[in-house]
């Protein structure tokens, strides 16, 4: 197409680009779940550049660990930077550099600054793992199964300076199962994101998508997690303690100090039956339970300190004096 075409017909412009793949995008994103929507974009886009957090020490060793992100880049053959801040000089020199068309982001880690911002002529769009404004923040996928939620999904959205409140390209929802765990969903997440991804982007690149503007009235807030989140609170209802265990599987995990040690909790259940008081331990369906606020709660699958994993029945075997009445 030439230069007088391009001119008068930029959509058709836009769209000959979006067909022979000249769409210029920068990447940015760092944990497991970035690594389908980096795929999925290194097939069918021209990625030229990642952007994702430095490594961190990790293990018994405290060695240096790459993001996952980095690692599929470099056997992509994608160039990577690894910027603490992505305000400093080299870091927008480069991205300066790479002068892309658009800026895709997905769990990056890090709020991008207006300079930032404007520097795609398409702006940046971020995939979110929530149908927003609820669940804005850094744990969407827990805070949905915590609060007890039907239903989450992923959000497509044009950032702006705030968190998580630019206006949406599109979502899509699926159902919470009773079972799922935040792991399992976030791998269905991850998955969903990539294809909405790849399946509204020449719409948007065309400009045939408008996005519209949250409604502010309906935001929640997910803030990051701690290891301390997962310690179990018995004044709490059962249901309420067994959503806790599935929203923090598998990090940070839920736990209850038994025996001035930390028992991991990996799988429990709810039931509606008389408690026989707040934090007391006591058989149930031949496995350990524990009395709450309303109801009990059943484990299912636990790990003792120091070690693995083990159905809970098991576990009994070895702690004969877990009743305590």
């Amino acid at each position: 197409m030439s230069a007088e075409q391009a001119d008068t017909h930029p959509f058709l412009y836009v769209y000959a680009k979006i067909q022979t793949m000249e769409i210029r995008i920068v990447f940015m994103g760092s944990p497991d779940f970035s690594l389908s929507a980096l795929t999925a974009l290194h097939q069918h886009y021209s990625v030229i550049g990642v952007v994702t957090q430095p490594d961190r020490p990790a293990g018994r060793g405290r060695t240096l660990k790459a993001p996952p992100v980095k690692e599929l880049a470099l056997m992509l053959e994608i160039p990577v930077i690894q910027p603490q801040r992505l305000s400093e000089p080299q870091s927008m020199e480069q991205l300066r550099n790479w002068n892309p068309d658009l800026v895709v982001v997905a769990a990056f880690g890090q709020l991008l600054r207006p300079e930032v911002l404007e520097l795609p002529r398409f702006g940046c769009i971020n995939i979110h793992a929530s149908l927003l404004p609820r669940w804005r923040g850094a744990a969407p996928i827990n805070a949905a199964i915590l609060h007890g939620d039907s239903q989450t999904g992923i959000t497509i959205m044009q950032m702006d300076a705030g968190l998580d409140t630019g206006p949406i390209i599109q979502q899509r929802a699926i159902p919470i199962g009773a079972e799922d765990t935040a792991g399992c969903l976030f791998n269905r997440m991850a998955d969903l994101g990539s294809e909405l991804l790849i399946e509204i982007l020449p719409a948007y690149l065309s400009g045939s998508i408008p996005p519209q503007a949250q409604n502010e009235t309906l935001s929640t807030y997910a803030p990051m997690l701690s290891r301390q989140d997962g310690e179990l609170d018995f004044t709490q209802p059962a249901e309420a303690l067994a959503r806790r265990v599935r929203a923090f599987n598998p990090w940070p995990g839920a736990s209850l100090r038994w025996k001035n040690q930390l028992l991991k909790i990996h799988q429990a259940h709810a039931v509606d039956a008389t408690s026989p008081g707040v934090g007391v331990l006591f058989i149930r369906e031949g496995k350990p339970a524990i009395g709450t606020a309303a109801g009990c709660l059943v484990l299912d699958s636990v790990q003792p300190a120091g070690k693995r994993a083990m159905p809970a029945e098991i576990f009994l075997h070895g702690a004969r004096d877990w009743e305590t009445v």
